[in-house]
């Protein structure tokens, strides 16, 4: 299979993996054939990339860092719990969902199995979902990365689960947001913003209420738009004012978000936003957690096809955990347009010549 943007898709093209809704359930399934009218809808619903069927990639398969199993129970538990809390009026003292944190710690227990499973944690997600399910499977997300650097850091397993059901629930606050503003597609107003802003406060006052849920999980609600040079909010707090949790919980915020599409913009891609954090390092991030948290990513995640500065395309075959930057690449047209009798692949880290220029 390979992954390319909506607009290189052509009615006839075969999906390879399926495309979610916001509960987790899948809108449109592997094997379905696209149609214009499928295609036309999909742009509609702001999804921008898919994997697609192809002869000269039939063998190429990302591997989930996540069972598909895992993250549809993971998203369906964040949506009941947040539809159900943005159904419920506030009350002061009370739990507004008393089985929140068993919920949460059963739902990031098989998370973490899954990534104890794991032969390595060299990572890349690649769950396609619409739009509207940005919020349930970017907590999820978070969460998996979260539960990356947990394992990398040698958290025992009290300290995995804490930040794993910080990392699930640390945008909770996003409930209690009204819509007009959360889907606002035009710059927030000042006073939109504050607004906006609340949500770290508003989901400290949800999760410190649930009487399961560890007080440190809560603090990934409070502090994740906190910045290491003082500059994030509610506080304005810095270094290692801010917990250790929530600092990584605001990198994986940030990573998965600069590469998901939003309305207002396309996404970016894992090389890109690496070069970001890296640049952030010591002013927005810490710049250790930065270099723990790259170790773990694939920079060129399998399936994504590229241009080469020879001018062939390829698609990305495997990686090499000792050289992300310096992947195999499988050609699949030549730099005159050709398509190759028999494809083949180039491993980057031998042929030193040949570059990465963009991702298509």
């Amino acid at each position: 299979m390979r992954r390319v943007t909506i607009h290189s898709v052509r009615a006839g093209d075969v999906l390879a993996k399926p495309i979610l809704r916001e509960n987790g359930h899948v809108l449109l399934g592997m094997g379905v054939e696209l149609t214009e009218r499928f295609i036309e809808r999909l742009r509609d619903m702001q999804v921008d990339t898919l994997f697609i069927e192809d002869n000269m990639t039939e063998d190429i398969m990302p591997e989930e860092v996540i069972r598909e199993e895992t993250r549809k129970r993971a998203v369906d538990s964040i949506h009941k719990t947040m539809t159900s809390i943005m159904d419920t009026p506030t009350t002061r003292g009370r739990a507004v969902a008393p089985e929140m944190g068993r919920t949460f710690r059963s739902v990031f227990g098989q998370i973490f199995q899954d990534l104890v499973g794991r032969k390595d944690i060299l990572v890349s997600l690649t769950n396609i979902h619409v739009a509207d399910a940005y919020l349930f499977q970017h907590s999820v997300n978070v969460a998996v990365l979260a539960g990356i650097m947990g394992i990398a850091k040698g958290y025992n397993r009290t300290q995995i689960e804490e930040l794993g059901i910080g990392a699930l629930m640390f945008d909770v606050g996003m409930t209690k947001v009204p819509a007009e503003i959360l889907n606002k597609k035009t710059p927030l107003t000042p006073e939109e913003r504050k607004i906006m802003e609340r949500h770290t406060t508003d989901g400290f006052e949800i999760l410190r209420k649930q009487h399961d849920i560890s007080l440190l999980s809560a603090h990934c609600a409070l502090q994740h738009h906190e910045r290491y040079n003082g500059s994030g909010y509610p506080r304005g707090l810095q270094r290692n004012e801010i917990h250790e949790y929530a600092q990584i919980v605001a990198l994986a915020d940030v990573y998965d978000a600069m590469t998901s599409p939003r309305s207002y913009r396309n996404r970016h891609t894992p090389s890109e936003t690496i070069e970001f954090l890296f640049a952030a390092g010591n002013s927005i991030f810490d710049l250790d957690l930065i270099k723990l948290f790259c170790k773990h990513i694939s920079i060129y995640p399998v399936a994504t096809t590229v241009v080469l500065n020879t001018g062939q395309t390829g698609v990305i075959s495997a990686n090499n955990p000792l050289a992300v930057h310096r992947p195999t690449v499988r050609i699949v047209k030549e730099a005159d347009g050709s398509s190759p009798k028999t494809p083949y692949e180039l491993d980057l880290k031998d042929q030193l010549h040949v570059l990465i220029t963009k991702e298509i």
